[in-house]
């Protein structure tokens, strides 16, 4: 049985790894069970009260582990426990000795539009570990119950959120992306009522470099305390930037991380959706899988949000909106300068040098997806020849990327002589180039979430098959393999598979 998800402990078990960190469990008759034990060395928690509430998640009725990430529990130093442990553990039900749950208060742009106040409205920290690379890393509840902070909102969250979170978080993990992980799924045996109806509830536990957000530092700004803005700044610098001197310097190491972020997005065909200010970490990792999906046809105008009405967060636009985003938490560091205009000028200048940024980050990224070890400016028609072919085309955009790194786009192209011309070009550009198409295979993923898929994994999920959500995660944690027992995962969806909008969990 594979021991990261239905997990039926009994005495005497213990957890083994196989190469590819996938948890397997062995009967072992004369070992004793294990306690759960988590290494909280908590710090957020330290910080003053009006960060944060402290209060204990919302027990359910009866939770059930339905997915246990056994390689990043090891990673993150947990001995892991027998099942009702850990089902209480990550239920919320009995929160693991030297935690110290707290809901952590910020506010946001959201689509735009300012909220003074916002926080944690179905989350709840547990604590921090520091894992076994020595970083701090933070230990979230997600759909844990109402807090200070949901307003008027249940608190919880139902399965198919928490799944298709669990999946995407790891897969982009197993392609590269800086991101939140998914450690534990819980199912509650309670309803959550959304506008379609009764729907199973779970709880998703969350990792995270932090849940610093843009709109943690907009929060201080906004009720001008000063104080609280200083100490908010220098236990992020501590916590993530420690060579930063200035805010200046850290407004500079939040766009560059940000900026290599966004290529990587663009990299893989991902759209996030809520790309509010309360959802950009200044960590720089991908955090918040609301409404998110991939692009399976490309066309740079592409949304699937159901909430994001003008396509404000669409595939093209995200460039553009990350940029905004940095102007915003640009704005919010101002007060802590002593010469504010000398301060706005400088951060203007940060802000503005942002897209030459970003492209330069989006020119090697696609550089390397035709093989291009280290592209030049000069490369870019034939990388945005190839996009507005693919966009005419219809073309499917990871499996045409990857077709390319096998040396033939033809299946992909209703109009061959379409791509026969760039293809002379092409074939021009790389024959210098060391190993292309070994370039091409480490850039371009074979298999991605495709929404059609996830979707269905959601449904059998709700029936309580959960072997499609298992499949998924194997498949989807060796994302650059040739995996030809898998290739139905690789398959575009049908006219009646399209999956035209994605929705938040709340």
């Amino acid at each position: 049985m594979n021991g990261s998800f239905g997990l039926k402990p009994a005495i005497g078990l213990q957890w083994l790894f196989t190469p590819s960190g996938i948890g397997v469990l062995q009967v072992t008759p004369y070992l004793s069970l294990m306690t759960l034990h988590i290494p909280f060395d908590n710090s957020y928690g330290r910080l003053p009260v009006r960060f944060f509430t402290r209060l204990t998640p919302v027990p359910v009725k009866a939770p059930k582990l339905v997915a246990f990430n056994l390689a990043l529990a090891k990673e993150l130093g947990i001995e892991t426990g027998d099942e009702t442990t850990m089902e209480l553990a990550f239920a919320g039900n009995a929160p693991p000795e030297g935690a110290d749950p707290l809901a952590q208060v910020y506010a946001g742009h959201q689509f735009g539009g300012f909220s003074p106040q916002l926080g944690d409205g179905r989350a709840n920290l547990l604590g921090e570990v520091v894992d076994v690379n020595g970083k701090r890393r933070d230990i979230q509840l997600k759909g844990s119950g109402p807090t200070p902070y949901s307003r008027r909102g249940d608190g919880r969250a139902w399965l198919g959120p928490v799944l298709r979170e669990y999946v995407v978080s790891e897969a982009m993990h197993a392609m590269g992306v800086p991101t939140s992980r998914a450690l534990a799924a819980v199912t509650t045996g309670e309803p959550v009522y959304r506008e379609t109806g009764a729907l199973p509830g779970a709880i998703l536990t969350r990792v995270a470099a932090s849940h610093i957000r843009v709109g943690t530092f907009q929060y201080f700004a906004a009720h001008r305390d000063l104080e609280g803005l200083r100490e908010l700044y220098e236990y992020t610098v501590a916590r993530h930037y420690p060579d930063v001197t200035s805010p200046t310097e850290l407004l500079q190491a939040v766009i560059a991380r940000q900026a290599k972020l966004m290529a990587k997005w663009m990299a893989v065909g991902f759209i996030h959706g809520v790309m509010n200010t309360d959802n950009t970490t200044i960590s720089g990792e991908t955090i918040d899988y609301g409404p998110c999906a991939f692009m399976d046809e490309f066309h740079p105008t592409t949304v699937f949000s159901s909430i994001d009405v003008h396509g404000r967060y669409a595939y093209d636009a995200q460039a553009n909106v990350i940029v905004w985003n940095m102007a915003q938490f640009a704005t919010a560091l101002v007060p802590l300068m002593p010469d504010q205009d000398a301060a706005i000028e400088a951060f203007t200048e940060a802000v503005h040098a942002m897209p030459g940024l970003i492209h330069q980050e989006w020119l090697q990224a696609f550089g390397r997806k035709i093989g291009i070890a280290e592209a030049k400016p000069e490369d870019e028609p034939l990388i945005t020849g190839l996009l507005k072919r693919m966009a005419d085309n219809q073309s499917d955009f990871t499996n045409t990327f990857r077709s390319l790194a096998k040396g033939s786009l033809m299946d992909h192209f209703d109009k061959v002589l379409a791509f026969d011309d760039w293809e002379i070009d092409w074939m021009g550009r790389i024959i210098g180039e060391k190993d292309p198409f070994a370039c091409m295979a480490a850039a371009n993923p074979a298999f991605i979430p495709r929404n059609h898929q996830v979707e269905q994994m959601i449904a059998a999920a709700v029936e309580g098959d959960f072997a499609p959500f298992e499949r998924m995660l194997d498949v989807l944690s060796r994302p650059f393999e040739d995996q030809p027992e898998a290739e139905d995962l690789t398959r575009p969806p049908q006219p009646s598979e399209v999956v035209q909008q994605t929705f938040c969990g709340t």
